[in-house]
């Protein structure tokens, strides 16, 4: 059964399970300790650390290992504000972060401490002059990270640290999803990443501090790991991730190329076997196995029901989960389609053939699931016309208000108007989506007794 969700978490790497198993021996005694197990457990940690600050471009000591990569986020940006509190109170993140960052940011603002998020474009990136634009006096420090989790679009880290560096604020970059693929440019100041993102076990952060940085470490004071990390460590788990992180870092370059044509080929081929959806983030500068796209009149916990069912497991950001009720903040940002969203982040060594049954089964599955939900299969302009209409989707979760809407375009003349009432969270991003994709003008957003009035204008 493929695979195909490595951006949630990697197959254990080959490597990982050999240095894992070899350590369980090795490395169970205290490494504070100076008697022999101790000693022993010691080199093993100090071995692991200096293969992990290797493979991210940082001193030894300036890399400590954590319990997650949630946890280092947490940590780093709690120590780096405490920090530097003399300065400001003042937060930067993307609106695009990682839950863990955007997290962090909401304690902070709780605390009393301001926030700022800044936008991205259509393909998921932020620009640096806006990203400069927010920096203050009292900026504390500021958080970006290396590539997104959702769409695979890459961030112009070195850019932005060369202008947060300019006005003395310290950045923080989450690097979990592309450190398998490359240390990260740019002159930052602290980093952060998760080992089970790389094929390394789960339970093992990584969280750098670069020298001269300020930084004040939050909680009870613990002499582990600089202080930046209480408990005692997991030294097979952590010799087992920077094992899989100097094994998958060889073969990065040759396995990047492989799997980017794999992904171009699902990029450029879904388009044309599944009508109306939408390929999302930005299609040059992305992480090599990662695609997402989003289909129109689905249901996107059905449609990875149904991909499931066909023995294939990918993920989505789509609003219509049984985690949440609200669109990915992702998607949301971006402005792009939410509903029926499937993101595929294909693991180290899957086979082309793979990829080809599953762009082979897709359409089948979309068909199938647009079927259920009674999606419109009439083009607009077949049916009697009326000025203007008004559709009653309260208490219809996506993508039910669309497919009402696309029902319907066609009764109206062009210049009419469809008025969509829904208290869908999702439909303020969807409705929009679809009138760019269908080339419907969208005119606007109105308050209704219930929800919201989406009004939309047949444009052709």
């Amino acid at each position: 059964m493929p695979y195909f969700d490595a951006a949630s978490s990697a197959p254990l790497h080959p490597v990982a399970r050999q240095a894992l198993t070899a350590s369980l021996d090795e490395g169970w005694a205290d490494p504070a300790r100076l008697y022999r197990e101790g000693r022993r457990a010691r080199l093993l940690l100090d071995a692991a650390r200096e293969a992990a600050a290797d493979a991210v471009g940082c001193r030894p000591d300036e890399l400590s290992f954590t319990s997650s990569g949630t946890r280092a986020v947490h940590s780093g940006t709690a120590g780096a504000l405490a920090a530097r509190r003399r300065v400001g109170d003042h937060l930067i993140v993307s609106a695009v972060e990682h839950s863990s960052v955007l997290h962090s940011a909401e304690a902070h603002a709780a605390g009393g401490g301001a926030v700022t998020e800044v936008a991205v474009d259509r393909g998921g990136a932020v620009a640096p002059d806006a990203f400069a634009a927010a920096l203050r006096e009292d900026t504390a420090l500021a958080c970006l990270q290396s590539a997104n989790h959702e769409v695979g679009t890459e961030q112009p880290v070195a850019e932005v640290a060369a202008r947060c560096r300019a006005a003395g604020v310290p950045l923080l970059v989450d690097a979990a999803q592309s450190l398998p693929w490359g240390a990260v440019d740019g002159e930052w100041s602290l980093l952060t990443g998760s080992a089970h993102k790389w094929g390394g076990p789960a339970g093992v952060g990584l969280l750098v501090v670069r020298k001269g940085v300020r930084f004040a470490p939050q909680g009870p004071a613990d002499e582990r790991e600089s202080g930046r990390a209480a408990g005692f460590e997991n030294i097979p788990a952590i010799v087992a991730a920077a094992a899989s992180l100097r094994a998958v870092r060889a073969e990065a370059a040759a396995e990047g190329a492989r799997l980017r044509e794999l992904t171009e080929r699902i990029r450029a081929r879904v388009p044309g076997l599944v009508p109306d959806v939408e390929v999302v983030g930005d299609p040059v500068r992305r992480l090599p196995h990662l695609v997402t796209f989003s289909c129109l009149y689905v249901d996107g916990e059905t449609l990875l029901h149904e991909l499931d069912r066909a023995g294939f497991s990918v993920s989505s950001g789509s609003s219509c989960t049984s985690s949440t009720l609200t669109p990915s903040h992702v998607l949301r940002a971006m402005g792009v389609l939410s509903e029926g969203n499937v993101r595929v982040s294909l693991p180290v060594g899957t086979e082309a053939a793979e990829v080809e049954r599953f762009l082979d089964m897709l359409p089948g599955a979309v068909a199938e699931v647009r079927r259920r939900l009674g999606a419109p299969s009439v083009a607009p302009g077949a049916r009697e016309e009326s000025a203007s209409l008004v559709v009653d989707a309260l208490g219809k979760r996506c993508p039910i208000p669309v497919i009402e809407l696309a029902k319907v375009i066609g009764d109206v003349p062009v210049g009419g108007t469809v008025t969509v009432l829904a208290d869908d969270e999702a439909a303020r991003l969807d409705i929009p989506a679809w009138c760019e994709m269908r080339g419907q003008e969208y005119v606007g957003e109105r308050p209704a007794d219930h929800g919201a009035a989406y009004v939309v204008r047949r444009s052709s």
